[in-house]
């Protein structure tokens, strides 16, 4: 595993845990997002075309976070091939905002509860990163959350598929992602799309990656 050196958000040397994991605190990660520069990336590689002329559909995902044998995991679900979008892909708990969500972020907690059987009473939140458009034109709000663990998580077998996680340690290895070129309608946009290196058989990419990528570079560890 990659030991990462990183500037500590106050200024000092980041520790490394023992295990080569990134020994950032749920405190530490709650600072760098509220930080001005967790709302300014504007990351080159995008998930898709802008829609200037219809409205953004609300939603909103969280990025689950825990600490087990001393490193930090990143929770990811693989959805089905039986949802109306994104089918099969690698994504974030969260989906489309309903009438009785009063926010975006009662909405990440809503769909994580709805599909993984994570209780919003057991999710810490820390922050969130800045929204964006996606291929799809839903304008999605991501959060950033911890939870305990172990925890007995419970899947929606009509849109999830499979549960796993990825050590922030090996997200934040620039060898593991890159930039690929994006078609649409048989052009190439100048944008592209991040897809990170399968893990586990499991392929990270577009808009979920984007995420991933804004949360790395929040955290200094992009």
């Amino acid at each position: 595993m990659c030991v990462l050196r990183k500037l500590h958000p106050r200024g000092g040397s980041l520790a490394v845990a023992n295990n080569g994991g990134i020994a950032l605190t749920s405190e530490e990660i709650g600072e760098l997002l509220k930080r001005p520069s967790a709302t300014q990336y504007s990351e080159r590689a995008l998930v898709g075309p802008p829609f200037p002329d219809s409205q953004a559909r609300c939603a909103a995902v969280l990025i689950p976070l825990f600490r087990a044998g001393g490193e930090w995991q990143v929770l990811f679900i693989r959805r089905t091939d039986t949802v109306q979008e994104h089918k099969g892909q690698v994504a974030f708990p969260g989906g489309g905002c309903e009438p009785q969500d009063e926010n975006q972020e009662e909405t990440a907690l809503r769909e994580a509860q709805e599909e993984i059987g994570l209780q919003p009473k057991d999710v810490r939140i820390l922050g969130r990163l800045p929204e964006f458009v996606t291929i799809t034109n839903y304008s999605i709000a991501p959060f950033v959350g911890t939870f305990p663990w172990p925890y007995q998580l419970v899947m929606e077998p009509q849109e999830v598929d499979r549960i796993f996680t990825i050590p922030l340690g090996w997200l934040a290895d620039p060898a593991h992602r890159e930039v690929r070129p994006y078609v649409h309608n048989g052009q190439v946009h100048r944008d592209g799309v991040i897809y990170f290196q399968e893990y586990e058989g499991e392929l990270l990419w577009g808009a979920s990656a984007r995420m991933m990528v804004d949360l790395l570079r929040t955290l200094q560890l992009a």
